[in-house]
Protein backbone atom coordinates (compact mmCIF):
# COMPACT_ATOMS: atom_id res chain seq x y z
CA UNK A 1 0.00 0.00 0.00
CA UNK A 2 1.69 3.23 -0.71
CA UNK A 3 2.38 5.59 1.60
CA UNK A 4 0.04 8.46 1.64
CA UNK A 5 1.03 12.40 2.82
CA UNK A 6 -0.90 15.38 1.99
CA UNK A 7 1.74 17.06 -0.40
CA UNK A 8 3.98 15.81 -2.64
CA UNK A 9 6.79 17.75 -3.87
CA UNK A 10 9.25 17.50 -6.70
CA UNK A 11 13.02 19.01 -6.38
CA UNK A 12 14.11 20.05 -3.26
CA UNK A 13 15.85 23.26 -4.50
CA UNK A 14 15.32 26.72 -2.95
CA UNK A 15 12.10 26.92 -4.20
CA UNK A 16 10.74 23.37 -3.50
CA UNK A 17 12.27 23.49 0.10
CA UNK A 18 10.61 26.94 0.67
CA UNK A 19 6.89 25.67 0.02
CA UNK A 20 8.00 22.45 1.74
CA UNK A 21 8.75 24.39 4.62
CA UNK A 22 5.57 26.86 4.67
CA UNK A 23 3.23 23.89 4.37
CA UNK A 24 4.69 21.46 6.44
CA UNK A 25 4.48 24.21 9.57
CA UNK A 26 1.19 24.93 8.96
CA UNK A 27 -0.01 21.34 9.86
CA UNK A 28 0.34 19.20 6.47
CA UNK A 29 2.39 16.33 5.95
CA UNK A 30 5.02 16.95 2.92
CA UNK A 31 7.30 14.66 1.22
CA UNK A 32 10.23 16.62 -1.13
CA UNK A 33 11.07 13.72 -3.72
CA UNK A 34 15.13 14.89 -5.15
CA UNK A 35 17.15 13.04 -7.48
CA UNK A 36 20.19 14.24 -6.78
CA UNK A 37 22.00 13.32 -2.96
CA UNK A 38 21.49 16.32 -1.26
CA UNK A 39 18.81 19.02 -0.67
CA UNK A 40 19.33 22.84 -2.19
CA UNK A 41 19.56 22.56 -5.95
CA UNK A 42 21.93 25.93 -7.00
CA UNK A 43 22.65 26.06 -3.39
CA UNK A 44 25.65 23.95 -3.69
CA UNK A 45 28.89 24.35 -1.73
CA UNK A 46 31.19 21.30 -2.55
CA UNK A 47 35.00 20.55 -1.53
CA UNK A 48 35.55 20.08 -5.48
CA UNK A 49 39.14 20.91 -5.42
CA UNK A 50 41.09 19.98 -2.11
CA UNK A 51 40.51 19.69 1.65
CA UNK A 52 38.97 22.05 3.41
CA UNK A 53 38.68 24.63 0.17
CA UNK A 54 34.80 25.13 0.25
CA UNK A 55 33.30 26.49 -3.23
CA UNK A 56 30.26 27.23 -4.16
CA UNK A 57 29.79 25.37 -7.14
CA UNK A 58 26.48 27.47 -8.66
CA UNK A 59 24.75 30.59 -7.20
CA UNK A 60 26.71 32.60 -4.80
CA UNK A 61 25.31 35.85 -4.63
CA UNK A 62 21.97 36.57 -2.48
CA UNK A 63 20.25 39.47 -4.50
CA UNK A 64 17.10 39.78 -2.47
CA UNK A 65 18.11 39.17 1.11
CA UNK A 66 17.03 41.99 2.16
CA UNK A 67 13.27 41.34 0.97
CA UNK A 68 12.43 37.24 0.67
CA UNK A 69 9.90 36.94 3.27
CA UNK A 70 11.17 32.89 4.37
CA UNK A 71 14.19 34.66 5.54
CA UNK A 72 11.92 36.61 8.34
CA UNK A 73 9.05 34.35 8.26
CA UNK A 74 11.43 31.50 9.40
CA UNK A 75 14.07 33.95 11.64
CA UNK A 76 12.61 31.77 14.59
CA UNK A 77 14.60 28.72 13.33
CA UNK A 78 17.03 30.29 10.73
CA UNK A 79 19.41 33.09 13.21
CA UNK A 80 18.05 32.55 16.93
CA UNK A 81 17.91 28.45 16.86
CA UNK A 82 20.26 27.98 14.20
CA UNK A 83 23.32 29.86 12.60
CA UNK A 84 22.40 31.67 9.47
CA UNK A 85 24.38 34.75 9.12
CA UNK A 86 25.20 36.78 5.86
CA UNK A 87 28.20 39.14 4.99
CA UNK A 88 27.82 42.19 3.39
CA UNK A 89 31.01 43.88 2.38
CA UNK A 90 31.45 47.47 2.23
CA UNK A 91 32.82 47.42 -1.26
CA UNK A 92 30.30 45.29 -3.10
CA UNK A 93 31.22 45.79 -6.74
CA UNK A 94 34.16 46.50 -8.62
CA UNK A 95 35.49 46.87 -12.46
CA UNK A 96 39.57 47.28 -12.58
CA UNK A 97 41.23 48.27 -15.72
CA UNK A 98 44.41 47.87 -17.11
CA UNK A 99 45.49 50.93 -16.48
CA UNK A 100 45.46 50.68 -13.07
CA UNK A 101 42.13 53.06 -12.34
CA UNK A 102 38.90 51.14 -11.36
CA UNK A 103 35.44 51.59 -10.93
CA UNK A 104 33.96 51.02 -7.59
CA UNK A 105 30.26 50.20 -5.90
CA UNK A 106 30.01 50.65 -2.55
CA UNK A 107 27.02 50.51 -0.19
CA UNK A 108 27.85 54.22 0.51
CA UNK A 109 26.35 56.25 -2.48
CA UNK A 110 28.96 59.37 -1.81
CA UNK A 111 32.04 56.63 -1.73
CA UNK A 112 30.86 55.03 -5.12
CA UNK A 113 30.00 58.60 -6.66
CA UNK A 114 33.85 59.57 -5.45
CA UNK A 115 35.08 56.65 -7.95
CA UNK A 116 32.80 57.36 -10.77
CA UNK A 117 33.65 61.16 -10.55
CA UNK A 118 37.40 59.99 -11.46
CA UNK A 119 35.93 59.13 -14.92
CA UNK A 120 33.10 61.81 -14.91
CA UNK A 121 31.67 64.11 -12.23
CA UNK A 122 28.31 64.04 -14.93
CA UNK A 123 28.25 60.36 -14.22
CA UNK A 124 28.59 60.38 -10.59
CA UNK A 125 25.82 63.50 -10.29
CA UNK A 126 23.60 61.33 -12.35
CA UNK A 127 24.46 57.76 -10.34
CA UNK A 128 23.70 59.58 -6.93
CA UNK A 129 20.20 60.59 -8.39
CA UNK A 130 19.26 57.72 -10.06
CA UNK A 131 20.44 55.31 -6.99
CA UNK A 132 17.81 57.29 -4.83
CA UNK A 133 15.41 57.07 -7.47
CA UNK A 134 15.67 53.27 -8.55
CA UNK A 135 15.93 51.76 -4.86
CA UNK A 136 12.31 54.11 -4.50
CA UNK A 137 11.62 52.19 -7.75
CA UNK A 138 12.08 49.12 -5.81
CA UNK A 139 11.02 49.30 -2.50
CA UNK A 140 7.89 50.71 -4.00
CA UNK A 141 7.18 48.31 -6.59
CA UNK A 142 10.31 46.02 -8.03
CA UNK A 143 11.02 44.24 -4.92
CA UNK A 144 7.55 43.34 -3.59
CA UNK A 145 6.16 42.47 -6.82
CA UNK A 146 8.54 39.71 -5.95
CA UNK A 147 6.46 38.45 -3.54
CA UNK A 148 2.70 39.23 -5.10
CA UNK A 149 0.90 37.21 -7.91
CA UNK A 150 1.46 38.32 -11.17
CA UNK A 151 -1.40 40.37 -12.89
CA UNK A 152 -2.34 40.00 -16.46
CA UNK A 153 -0.84 42.35 -19.03
CA UNK A 154 -3.73 44.82 -19.36
CA UNK A 155 -4.64 44.69 -15.62
CA UNK A 156 -0.78 45.40 -14.70
CA UNK A 157 -1.04 47.83 -17.01
CA UNK A 158 -3.59 49.80 -15.56
CA UNK A 159 -2.33 49.58 -12.49
CA UNK A 160 1.13 50.67 -13.20
CA UNK A 161 -0.11 53.62 -14.88
CA UNK A 162 -1.80 55.38 -11.88
CA UNK A 163 1.06 55.75 -10.02
CA UNK A 164 4.30 58.03 -10.74
CA UNK A 165 6.68 55.01 -10.20
CA UNK A 166 4.36 53.28 -12.40
CA UNK A 167 4.75 55.40 -15.47
CA UNK A 168 8.15 55.26 -14.94
CA UNK A 169 8.84 51.55 -15.04
CA UNK A 170 6.80 51.36 -18.05
CA UNK A 171 8.85 53.70 -19.62
CA UNK A 172 12.02 51.67 -18.75
CA UNK A 173 10.48 48.69 -20.27
CA UNK A 174 10.04 50.10 -23.86
CA UNK A 175 13.41 50.97 -23.83
CA UNK A 176 16.69 48.22 -24.15
CA UNK A 177 19.29 48.18 -21.41
CA UNK A 178 21.79 49.71 -23.89
CA UNK A 179 19.51 52.73 -24.57
CA UNK A 180 19.07 53.46 -20.56
CA UNK A 181 22.54 53.46 -20.03
CA UNK A 182 23.31 55.36 -22.77
CA UNK A 183 20.90 58.07 -21.68
CA UNK A 184 22.16 57.97 -18.08
CA UNK A 185 25.67 58.28 -18.26
CA UNK A 186 28.27 59.80 -20.95
CA UNK A 187 31.43 58.18 -19.86
CA UNK A 188 32.82 54.74 -21.91
CA UNK A 189 34.16 53.19 -18.81
CA UNK A 190 30.94 53.47 -16.92
CA UNK A 191 28.38 52.42 -19.25
CA UNK A 192 30.45 49.41 -19.39
CA UNK A 193 29.91 48.44 -15.67
CA UNK A 194 26.48 49.19 -15.54
CA UNK A 195 25.59 47.92 -18.96
CA UNK A 196 27.25 44.73 -17.76
CA UNK A 197 24.67 45.10 -14.74
CA UNK A 198 21.91 44.70 -16.98
CA UNK A 199 23.39 41.31 -18.83
CA UNK A 200 24.78 39.94 -15.81
CA UNK A 201 21.22 38.00 -14.89
CA UNK A 202 20.55 37.22 -18.66
CA UNK A 203 18.95 40.36 -19.99
CA UNK A 204 20.23 41.15 -23.61
CA UNK A 205 21.54 44.81 -24.08
CA UNK A 206 19.43 45.49 -27.33
CA UNK A 207 15.87 43.92 -25.80
CA UNK A 208 12.87 45.53 -25.08
CA UNK A 209 10.25 44.50 -23.06
CA UNK A 210 12.10 43.46 -20.01
CA UNK A 211 14.34 46.18 -19.18
CA UNK A 212 11.64 47.38 -16.52
CA UNK A 213 14.14 45.02 -14.64
CA UNK A 214 17.41 47.35 -15.04
CA UNK A 215 16.53 49.86 -11.84
CA UNK A 216 16.21 46.80 -9.76
CA UNK A 217 19.52 45.08 -11.41
CA UNK A 218 20.94 48.42 -10.46
CA UNK A 219 19.66 48.48 -7.23
CA UNK A 220 20.91 44.98 -6.08
CA UNK A 221 24.69 45.92 -7.42
CA UNK A 222 25.22 47.55 -4.09
CA UNK A 223 23.03 44.38 -2.26
CA UNK A 224 24.73 41.57 -2.36
CA UNK A 225 25.22 39.21 0.21
CA UNK A 226 27.53 36.07 0.89
CA UNK A 227 26.10 33.12 2.89
CA UNK A 228 28.46 32.60 6.11
CA UNK A 229 29.99 28.90 5.65
CA UNK A 230 28.75 28.67 1.69
CA UNK A 231 25.36 28.92 -0.03
CA UNK A 232 24.39 25.23 0.79
CA UNK A 233 24.28 26.04 4.68
CA UNK A 234 21.29 27.91 3.34
CA UNK A 235 19.73 25.45 2.03
CA UNK A 236 20.91 23.55 4.92
CA UNK A 237 19.03 24.71 7.52
CA UNK A 238 15.88 24.72 5.54
CA UNK A 239 15.91 21.02 5.32
CA UNK A 240 16.12 21.10 9.01
CA UNK A 241 13.06 23.88 9.56
CA UNK A 242 10.90 21.14 7.06
CA UNK A 243 12.39 18.00 9.35
CA UNK A 244 11.42 19.98 12.85
CA UNK A 245 7.84 20.47 11.54
CA UNK A 246 7.19 16.77 10.27
CA UNK A 247 7.82 17.16 6.68
CA UNK A 248 10.57 14.48 4.89
CA UNK A 249 12.81 14.72 1.76
CA UNK A 250 13.94 11.32 0.15
CA UNK A 251 17.16 11.47 -1.99
CA UNK A 252 17.92 10.35 -4.11
CA UNK A 253 15.21 9.19 -6.40
CA UNK A 254 14.30 8.97 -9.44
CA UNK A 255 10.58 9.89 -10.78
CA UNK A 256 8.79 7.55 -13.14
CA UNK A 257 5.90 10.06 -13.22
CA UNK A 258 2.91 11.96 -11.65
CA UNK A 259 0.35 9.91 -11.53
CA UNK A 260 -3.12 11.40 -12.85
CA UNK A 261 -6.44 9.83 -11.88
CA UNK A 262 -9.66 11.66 -13.23
CA UNK A 263 -7.71 14.36 -14.29
CA UNK A 264 -6.46 15.12 -10.75
CA UNK A 265 -2.89 14.39 -9.67
CA UNK A 266 -3.07 12.19 -7.05
CA UNK A 267 0.59 11.32 -6.42
CA UNK A 268 4.28 10.59 -7.37
CA UNK A 269 5.50 7.11 -8.88
CA UNK A 270 9.21 6.36 -8.88
CA UNK A 271 11.21 4.24 -11.51
CA UNK A 272 11.63 0.98 -9.06
CA UNK A 273 7.66 1.09 -8.90
CA UNK A 274 7.40 2.60 -5.21
CA UNK A 275 4.23 5.11 -5.33
CA UNK A 276 3.37 7.97 -2.65
CA UNK A 277 -0.13 8.83 -2.86
CA UNK A 278 -0.61 12.56 -2.46
CA UNK A 279 -4.11 13.56 -1.01
CA UNK A 280 -3.59 17.02 -1.31
CA UNK A 281 -1.76 18.33 -3.93
CA UNK A 282 1.50 17.58 -5.71
CA UNK A 283 3.95 20.54 -6.74
CA UNK A 284 6.79 20.52 -8.96
CA UNK A 285 10.02 23.15 -9.09
CA UNK A 286 11.21 21.60 -12.37
CA UNK A 287 11.06 22.83 -15.55
CA UNK A 288 7.96 22.79 -17.81
CA UNK A 289 9.46 20.02 -20.39
CA UNK A 290 10.41 17.60 -17.35
CA UNK A 291 6.92 18.54 -15.43
CA UNK A 292 4.20 18.44 -18.65
CA UNK A 293 5.94 16.26 -20.74
CA UNK A 294 7.99 13.41 -19.34
CA UNK A 295 5.89 13.39 -15.80
CA UNK A 296 2.31 14.23 -16.56
CA UNK A 297 2.59 12.52 -20.43
CA UNK A 298 1.01 14.96 -23.17
CA UNK A 299 -1.78 12.43 -23.39
CA UNK A 300 -2.97 13.96 -19.88
CA UNK A 301 -2.68 17.77 -21.54
CA UNK A 302 -5.14 19.82 -24.24
CA UNK A 303 -3.25 19.97 -27.16
CA UNK A 304 -3.24 23.82 -26.86
CA UNK A 305 -1.41 23.40 -24.14
CA UNK A 306 1.22 21.00 -25.30
CA UNK A 307 1.68 23.84 -28.20
CA UNK A 308 2.54 26.88 -25.87
CA UNK A 309 5.11 24.99 -23.84
CA UNK A 310 6.72 23.78 -26.45
CA UNK A 311 7.22 26.87 -27.39
CA UNK A 312 9.32 27.55 -24.35
CA UNK A 313 13.05 28.74 -24.75
CA UNK A 314 16.07 28.69 -22.82
CA UNK A 315 18.84 30.83 -22.32
CA UNK A 316 21.00 31.45 -25.27
CA UNK A 317 23.69 32.69 -22.36
CA UNK A 318 24.89 30.01 -19.73
CA UNK A 319 27.96 30.20 -17.90
CA UNK A 320 31.43 28.78 -17.73
CA UNK A 321 33.01 28.41 -13.81
CA UNK A 322 36.20 28.13 -12.66
CA UNK A 323 36.50 27.48 -8.94
CA UNK A 324 40.64 28.04 -7.86
CA UNK A 325 42.34 27.13 -4.86
CA UNK A 326 44.92 29.65 -3.42
CA UNK A 327 47.56 30.01 -1.33
CA UNK A 328 47.06 33.67 -0.54
CA UNK A 329 44.64 36.57 -1.63
CA UNK A 330 44.42 38.18 -4.91
CA UNK A 331 46.70 41.40 -5.30
CA UNK A 332 44.84 43.55 -7.75
CA UNK A 333 47.32 46.16 -9.68
CA UNK A 334 44.85 48.46 -9.57
CA UNK A 335 45.19 48.28 -5.56
CA UNK A 336 47.85 50.28 -5.88
CA UNK A 337 46.07 53.38 -6.81
CA UNK A 338 43.05 52.04 -4.16
CA UNK A 339 43.30 49.80 -1.92
CA UNK A 340 39.94 48.95 -0.57
CA UNK A 341 39.68 46.98 -4.75
CA UNK A 342 41.11 43.80 -2.93
CA UNK A 343 38.66 43.83 -0.57
CA UNK A 344 35.53 43.89 -3.12
CA UNK A 345 33.03 41.06 -2.89
CA UNK A 346 32.62 40.85 -6.89
CA UNK A 347 35.27 42.22 -9.85
CA UNK A 348 34.23 42.65 -13.05
CA UNK A 349 37.30 42.37 -15.85
CA UNK A 350 38.32 41.98 -18.98
CA UNK A 351 36.16 44.85 -20.23
CA UNK A 352 38.16 47.56 -20.89
CA UNK A 353 35.18 49.07 -23.03
CA UNK A 354 31.40 49.11 -23.80
CA UNK A 355 32.78 47.26 -27.42
CA UNK A 356 34.40 44.68 -25.89
CA UNK A 357 31.25 43.61 -24.16
CA UNK A 358 28.92 43.56 -26.43
CA UNK A 359 30.95 42.37 -28.92
CA UNK A 360 31.21 39.62 -26.38
CA UNK A 361 27.08 39.07 -25.81
CA UNK A 362 26.83 39.11 -29.93
CA UNK A 363 29.19 36.45 -29.63
CA UNK A 364 27.33 34.08 -27.03
CA UNK A 365 24.28 34.49 -28.82
CA UNK A 366 25.66 33.22 -32.21
CA UNK A 367 27.06 30.19 -30.22
CA UNK A 368 30.58 31.74 -30.83
CA UNK A 369 33.32 31.96 -28.04
CA UNK A 370 34.84 34.95 -27.69
CA UNK A 371 38.09 36.05 -25.58
CA UNK A 372 35.46 38.49 -22.98
CA UNK A 373 35.61 39.15 -19.35
CA UNK A 374 33.44 37.54 -16.01
CA UNK A 375 32.76 38.57 -12.98
CA UNK A 376 34.99 36.96 -9.85
CA UNK A 377 34.54 36.75 -6.60
CA UNK A 378 37.52 35.16 -3.40
CA UNK A 379 34.46 34.01 -1.17
CA UNK A 380 37.10 33.15 1.72
CA UNK A 381 38.10 36.69 2.08
CA UNK A 382 34.74 37.45 3.41
CA UNK A 383 34.06 34.25 5.23
CA UNK A 384 37.24 32.62 6.56
CA UNK A 385 34.67 29.44 7.34
CA UNK A 386 35.39 28.71 3.21
CA UNK A 387 39.05 28.03 3.30
CA UNK A 388 41.85 26.44 5.58
CA UNK A 389 43.71 29.30 7.84
CA UNK A 390 45.53 31.89 5.58
CA UNK A 391 44.20 29.85 2.28
CA UNK A 392 41.33 31.26 0.13
CA UNK A 393 39.16 30.32 -2.84
CA UNK A 394 38.23 31.89 -5.99
CA UNK A 395 35.35 31.72 -8.27
CA UNK A 396 35.77 33.05 -12.30
CA UNK A 397 32.23 33.15 -13.43
CA UNK A 398 31.84 33.99 -17.38
CA UNK A 399 29.00 33.72 -19.65
CA UNK A 400 28.74 31.41 -22.67
CA UNK A 401 26.61 29.48 -25.17
CA UNK A 402 25.92 26.32 -24.15
CA UNK A 403 25.53 25.06 -27.74
CA UNK A 404 28.53 26.10 -30.03
CA UNK A 405 28.16 26.72 -33.23
CA UNK A 406 31.24 24.64 -34.50
CA UNK A 407 31.14 21.22 -32.57
CA UNK A 408 27.67 21.90 -30.39
CA UNK A 409 28.06 21.28 -26.78
CA UNK A 410 30.06 18.28 -26.79
CA UNK A 411 32.94 20.48 -27.87
CA UNK A 412 32.99 21.66 -24.07
CA UNK A 413 34.48 18.60 -23.18
CA UNK A 414 37.08 19.31 -25.71
CA UNK A 415 38.28 23.09 -25.05
CA UNK A 416 37.09 23.20 -21.32
CA UNK A 417 41.03 23.15 -19.81
CA UNK A 418 41.82 26.16 -22.70
CA UNK A 419 39.56 28.18 -21.89
CA UNK A 420 40.18 28.08 -18.15
CA UNK A 421 43.49 28.92 -19.13
CA UNK A 422 42.62 31.62 -21.16
CA UNK A 423 40.31 32.76 -17.95
CA UNK A 424 42.77 32.60 -15.16
CA UNK A 425 45.22 34.00 -17.15
CA UNK A 426 42.91 37.44 -18.17
CA UNK A 427 43.02 37.05 -13.78
CA UNK A 428 46.39 36.99 -13.86
CA UNK A 429 46.77 40.61 -16.10
CA UNK A 430 44.62 42.34 -13.17
CA UNK A 431 45.91 40.39 -10.51
CA UNK A 432 49.76 38.88 -11.41
CA UNK A 433 49.91 36.52 -7.85
CA UNK A 434 47.30 34.51 -9.43
CA UNK A 435 50.07 32.50 -10.59
CA UNK A 436 52.55 29.29 -9.80
CA UNK A 437 52.48 27.69 -6.55
CA UNK A 438 49.77 30.12 -5.95
CA UNK A 439 46.92 28.01 -7.56
CA UNK A 440 47.23 24.91 -5.98
CA UNK A 441 44.11 23.51 -7.61
CA UNK A 442 41.02 24.01 -10.26
CA UNK A 443 37.61 22.65 -10.83
CA UNK A 444 35.72 23.89 -14.19
CA UNK A 445 32.09 23.85 -14.89
CA UNK A 446 31.37 24.62 -18.32
CA UNK A 447 27.49 25.00 -19.63
CA UNK A 448 27.53 21.39 -20.64
CA UNK A 449 28.20 20.25 -17.24
CA UNK A 450 25.78 22.79 -15.80
CA UNK A 451 22.81 20.68 -17.48
CA UNK A 452 24.14 17.26 -16.74
CA UNK A 453 24.10 18.37 -12.90
CA UNK A 454 21.14 19.74 -12.72
CA UNK A 455 18.45 18.23 -14.93
CA UNK A 456 15.81 21.37 -14.69
CA UNK A 457 18.42 23.59 -16.06
CA UNK A 458 18.47 22.71 -19.79
CA UNK A 459 21.35 23.56 -22.27
CA UNK A 460 22.57 25.40 -18.91
CA UNK A 461 19.52 27.45 -18.41
CA UNK A 462 20.45 28.61 -15.15
CA UNK A 463 17.36 30.78 -14.83
CA UNK A 464 14.68 27.39 -16.57
CA UNK A 465 13.80 29.58 -19.08
CA UNK A 466 15.25 32.91 -20.87
CA UNK A 467 13.87 36.31 -19.91
CA UNK A 468 11.70 37.39 -23.19
CA UNK A 469 8.88 39.22 -23.08
CA UNK A 470 6.44 36.59 -23.21
CA UNK A 471 8.22 34.58 -20.98
CA UNK A 472 7.97 37.26 -18.52
CA UNK A 473 5.52 38.44 -15.51
CA UNK A 474 1.91 36.62 -16.07
CA UNK A 475 3.25 34.46 -19.28
CA UNK A 476 6.02 32.78 -16.98
CA UNK A 477 5.90 29.82 -18.04
CA UNK A 478 2.34 30.76 -19.53
CA UNK A 479 -1.39 32.60 -19.01
CA UNK A 480 -2.34 29.03 -17.60
CA UNK A 481 0.19 28.43 -14.99
CA UNK A 482 1.39 31.71 -14.03
CA UNK A 483 -0.66 31.48 -10.98
CA UNK A 484 0.79 28.28 -9.84
CA UNK A 485 -1.90 26.17 -10.52
CA UNK A 486 -2.17 23.97 -13.92
CA UNK A 487 -4.22 22.85 -15.88
CA UNK A 488 -4.37 19.36 -14.39
CA UNK A 489 -6.32 19.58 -11.27
CA UNK A 490 -4.38 19.65 -7.53
CA UNK A 491 -0.89 20.12 -9.13
CA UNK A 492 1.12 22.96 -8.90
CA UNK A 493 4.01 24.42 -10.44
CA UNK A 494 6.79 26.17 -7.98
CA UNK A 495 10.19 26.70 -10.45
CA UNK A 496 12.47 29.50 -11.58
CA UNK A 497 10.26 29.02 -14.73
CA UNK A 498 7.81 30.27 -13.23
CA UNK A 499 6.86 34.16 -11.79
CA UNK A 500 9.31 35.68 -10.88
CA UNK A 501 12.14 33.86 -12.27
CA UNK A 502 15.20 32.43 -11.32
CA UNK A 503 18.11 33.23 -8.86
CA UNK A 504 17.91 32.75 -5.11
CA UNK A 505 14.84 35.14 -4.43
CA UNK A 506 12.86 32.50 -2.82
CA UNK A 507 9.50 34.22 -4.86
CA UNK A 508 8.46 31.32 -6.78
CA UNK A 509 8.32 29.32 -4.04
CA UNK A 510 6.60 31.66 -1.51
CA UNK A 511 4.23 32.76 -3.77
CA UNK A 512 3.06 29.33 -4.76
CA UNK A 513 3.19 28.31 -1.19
CA UNK A 514 0.42 30.96 -0.74
CA UNK A 515 -1.40 29.69 -4.03
CA UNK A 516 -1.92 26.37 -2.56
CA UNK A 517 -2.84 27.35 1.30
CA UNK A 518 -5.24 29.69 -0.38
CA UNK A 519 -6.42 27.08 -2.76
CA UNK A 520 -6.58 24.42 0.66
CA UNK A 521 -8.28 26.81 2.67
CA UNK A 522 -5.20 26.41 4.99
CA UNK A 523 -5.55 28.90 7.82
CA UNK A 524 -2.09 30.49 7.32
CA UNK A 525 0.22 31.08 10.12
CA UNK A 526 2.48 33.64 8.27
CA UNK A 527 1.36 37.53 7.55
CA UNK A 528 1.49 39.54 4.42
CA UNK A 529 5.11 40.55 4.03
CA UNK A 530 5.95 44.38 5.41
CA UNK A 531 6.98 45.14 1.91
CA UNK A 532 3.98 44.35 -0.20
CA UNK A 533 1.76 45.79 2.31
CA UNK A 534 3.77 48.80 2.06
CA UNK A 535 3.41 49.18 -1.73
CA UNK A 536 -0.13 48.15 -1.66
CA UNK A 537 -0.46 51.33 0.83
CA UNK A 538 0.81 53.32 -2.08
CA UNK A 539 -1.09 51.79 -4.68
CA UNK A 540 1.56 50.49 -6.62
CA UNK A 541 0.62 46.63 -6.01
Amino acid sequence: MAEEYDGIILGAGPNGLTVAAYLARAGLKILLLEKRFEAGGGLATEQVTLPGFLHNTHAVYMPMVDYAPPLRDFDDYLTKDYDLQFVFPSLVMAMPFVDGTSLRLYQDVEKTCESIAQFSKKDAETYSRIQNRFRELTEDFLGPATYEMAKPAFEQMIKLHATDVGREITAYTEKTPRDIVNELFENDRVRTLFLYLSCMWGLHYDLEGVSYLVPLLFNRATNYRLVVGGSHHLAHLFTKVLYRNGGMIISPVTVKRIIIENGAATGVELEDGVQYKARKFVASSLDPFQTFFKYVGEDNLESSFVTRTKDWQWEKSSLFHVHLALNEAPKFKAAEQNADLNNAFITVLGYENLENLTKHYDAIHKGELFPGGFNCCFPSMHDPKQAPPGKHTALISLHAPHDLKDGGAEKWYRIREQEADRCVEMLRQYAPNISGDNVVWRYITSPLDIGNKFADMVKGSYKQGAYLPLQMGYLRPNEECSQYATPVKNLYVCGASTFPGGLITFGPGYNAANKIAEDLGIDKWWGEPECVHKAKAKGTL
